[in-house]
This record gives structure tokens, sequence and C-alpha cells, in this order.
């Protein structure tokens, strides 16, 4: 498993859809001041479920939301969404037996939607999931606490 890509969208600084990719082992994120470095790194926070907003420098949902600049409107909603290349299957899921079901998908994808009322909508290879199941998928893997 290795992380393919970033799409973050309307999420602080990124008013517009913007894609990073990592084609290399990633050794840092540099920029100069303002940039959105920490930004970045909040993006995968938030992605991966991180559930509090004080660790993301906001106090609710709406603060992770661009809230626009004179030549761009505010945002209606933020999403950040990742992609991992599972070609070796190593993603999986517990079923309702509790049974370790690997996900056939040589690329899978985790996205995250917050909007203004602080709705959160967690979405894996486009469908709708909880966060339980998010968890349940990074444990897989040993990805979060």
């Amino acid at each position: 498993m290795r992380l393919k890509h970033l799409e973050i969208n309307g999420f602080k600084s990124f008013s517009k859809k913007t894609s990073l990719e990592f084609g290399n082992p990633i050794v840092s994120v540099v920029g100069p001041n303002g940039s959105g470095k920490s930004n970045v790194v909040e993006s995968f926070r938030f992605v991966l479920g991180e559930q509090s907003m004080k660790s993301m420098r906001g106090r609710a949902g709406v603060d992770l939301i661009f809230k626009g600049s004179k030549g761009l409107p505010k945002g209606t909603r933020a999403t950040v969404t990742i992609y991992f290349d599972n070609t070796d299957k190593i993603l999986k899921l517990t079923n309702e037996g509790g049974e370790s079901v690997h996900l056939n998908y040589d690329t899978v994808s985790i996205s995250r939607e917050v909007y203004p009322d602080g709705l959160n909508k967690y979405i894996l290879n486009g469908t709708e999931v909880r966060l339980k199941d998010i968890n349940n998928l990074l444990a897989s893997v040993n990805i979060g606490s």
C-alpha cells in the first residue's frame, strides 16, 4: 500500500480543487510562510478522521470551509479525498460477523466532507460509510490511534 495523491477542495485556504501527487516517497512539505503548509497537514488529519477541531485550528466544522476572498466566493463545503494504491490488497474491513474482508480494489479512496452546519460525511470508494468503518479500515494497516 502506498499513498498516491490527495485532493483538497474548499478546505481552509484551498478555494479551488487542488491535487497533490505523490509519485515518490514524501520527504517534506516546504514553502514560505503563509503558503498553506499547515493546511496540507491538517487536510491529511481531517480526511483520516480527526475529531478534534482544536487540533485543526478551528472551533467548529464551518472553520474548515474556505471563507472567501476579494476575487473568490466563500465555499459551501470542504472536501478532502486521499487515494491509496492497494494493488497488494492489504486494506481490509471487518464484516458483520467480525471477519476481515480484503478490499478488492487497486485504488482505494477515502473522502470526508464537512458542511457549514457541522455535518460530516465519510465516503469510501464513492459509498457513504461511518467514521467507525474508516477507523476500522485504517487500523487494518496500522494507521491511526
